[in-house]
């Protein structure tokens, strides 16, 4: 079995080409999950998210089988584990941006995070991420908005445009609860893996889903708030800037059961 900490680019250790490329430039995109005993929740939507970003950063797929297939030579016999699943291509930098083929594919095999937190205090920052629909590797803007987020007295940071349109947040979706109903923002944004599992089971047991404008005026018709991802299926949100919410308004053993009953898919 492998050590706690594996990186693989293509099935083979990370090269010192590899190494210095991705230190000096970070084009590309990528998706991130954590294995329970060889399987994956939503595994189908995260090779889906990697086939759509190789075809439109780069020009040529993967493929799925292949995909898989790396997945498993980095995972090695872990039980439980979180992997991050890159796509890149030394061929492309500032000044030579035309190349089009199959990116490499880097894994890196680590021990599972824990959630984020179980509640969080968000700062209300004006900032939209560039090609909001890609999960891409270009995070400078997220660190920041994190880093500036807790300088200033919060957990994190929420993104809203110039017109106060609430997007998403710095590592995650965000959802909004309104009487029975959960509302999840419309605007530019990465629509998650978790957001969309857990917008299937709610539908499924018949829980109104709404998607529409959330501007921060008008935060206090909402009864709560919550954050998820995939390390973090379900966080309720104390506060965004002065509007608090009643934690106890987001149903979370609900949100929590719904990601549960997701069966794990086998890589």
């Amino acid at each position: 079995m492998a050590a706690d900490r594996t990186v693989l680019v293509d099935g083979e250790p990370v090269s010192e080409g590899d190494l210095t490329y991705l230190a000096l430039a970070n084009y590309g995109a990528y998706t991130s999950f954590r294995v329970e005993q060889g399987g994956v929740r939503g595994l189908d939507l995260h090779l889906a998210r990697l086939d759509a970003s190789a075809l439109e950063l780069f020009g040529e797929g993967v493929g799925e089988a292949r995909l898989r297939e790396l997945m498993r030579s980095a995972v090695d016999g872990r039980g439980d584990c979180w992997l991050r699943v890159s796509l890149f291509s030394p061929e492309v930098w500032p000044r030579t941006p035309s190349w089009t083929g199959r990116p490499k594919v880097m894994i890196g095999a680590f021990p599972p995070p824990p959630p984020l937190a179980e509640s969080l205090r968000l700062q209300v920052q004006t900032y939209g991420r560039e090609a909001a629909h890609l999960k891409h590797t270009a995070n400078f803007g997220l660190i920041r908005a994190r880093r500036l987020a807790r300088a200033a007295g919060f957990d994190d940071a929420v993104f809203a445009d110039g017109d106060g349109r609430i997007s998403e947040g710095s590592l995650w979706n965000i959802g909004f609860v309104r009487g029975g109903e959960v509302i999840w923002p419309e605007a530019p944004m990465l629509t998650g893996v978790t957001l969309t599992l857990l917008q299937r089971g709610l539908e499924a047991r018949g829980v109104p889903v709404r998607v529409e404008p959330v501007r921060l005026d008008a935060l206090p018709r909402f009864d709560g708030a919550f954050i998820c991802n995939s390390a973090t299926p379900a966080c309720p949100v104390a506060s965004i800037g002065d509007q608090t919410f009643d934690p106890d308004a987001v149903p979370l053993e609900a949100l929590k059961a719904i990601w549960a009953s997701n069966a794990p898919q086998p890589i």
